[in-house]
């Protein structure tokens, strides 16, 4: 038996989370029975953490101990050739027998995607949020600032599987702004239950002048869920990368920068 960890990456308009549950397509099933289809037995996977229903990833990280002579590479293309669609390994390496993809985990990045246009974007509505008006992106940025930090964090999340404590250390907070597509970016110590959606939904909220940058001290100070803005859809969520102490996938392989003796398109 060696230990395995994977990073995956996965549309999660085609599955219901990550976390396996009777009847309904889920991302662990998805790789549990990719698995099975290739060794023979059913393995558990361990994932860094759950998505919901909707949510995307582009390196969600997963481990899990496995009996095979296969080495990395050839375990690697073996499973994406029995992996459902929606879902692909990205990278794939054996690590120390005790690493675990949840556990060991430090931290977490996400991304929350807004279109914002006065029509209803004709492609890939299930890749992002639609935003009918437009936003003030400096108030959104004042209101990011104030979230940074330590804080508990019960007034931006929704009443989930229980925990210890709801303080969380929020690192950084992005709002970058590129013609009509809106990127909220955001790394912490751990978030909570729909604590990126919340944070969403209320910086929304803040660039459609419903909220004060200035309120956003008060919202947190009052732990209490209904100051706050809504829960944005988790069409507009994608789970960036989760973050370890150790150094994971180094050699991981990268794409092309470009071709040689090609120009460039203009």
């Amino acid at each position: 038996m060696r230990n395995v960890r994977v990073q995956l990456a996965y549309d999660g308009s085609r599955f219901f989370g990550w976390q396996r549950q009777d009847g309904f397509p889920s991302v662990q099933e998805a790789l549990e029975e990719a698995l099975a289809s290739l060794v023979g037995e059913r393995i558990t996977v361990h994932g860094a953490g759950r998505t919901d229903t909707g949510v995307h990833a582009l390196r969600q990280v997963a481990s899990f101990h496995v009996d095979t002579e296969l080495d990395d590479n050839r375990l690697w293309h073996a499973l994406n050739a029995h992996l459902a669609d929606g879902a692909v390994i990205r990278c794939l390496e054996t690590c120390r027998d005790d690493f675990h993809a949840q556990f060991d985990a430090r931290g977490k990045r996400y991304l929350y995607r807004v279109v914002i246009g006065r029509f209803r974007p004709p492609f890939a509505r299930e890749l992002a949020h639609w935003v009918r008006e437009p936003l003030d992106v400096g108030a959104m940025r004042g209101a990011a600032e104030r979230m940074l930090g330590k804080h508990d964090f019960s007034a931006l999340a929704n009443v989930g599987s229980p925990r210890k404590s709801n303080v969380r250390n929020l690192t950084a907070l992005r709002v970058v702004a590129r013609r009509e597509v809106l990127a909220l970016i955001a790394r912490a110590d751990g978030f909570l239950y729909n604590m990126m959606r919340t944070i969403a939904g209320t910086l929304i909220e803040v660039g459609r002048g419903k909220i004060a940058p200035e309120e956003i001290d008060a919202i947190l100070a009052s732990r209490d869920r209904t100051r706050a803005g809504p829960t944005a859809p988790a069409s507009g969520l994608y789970l960036l990368s989760v973050l370890y102490d150790e150094p994971c996938f180094i050699g991981a392989e990268r794409a092309t920068a470009g071709l040689s003796g090609t120009k460039p398109v203009r």
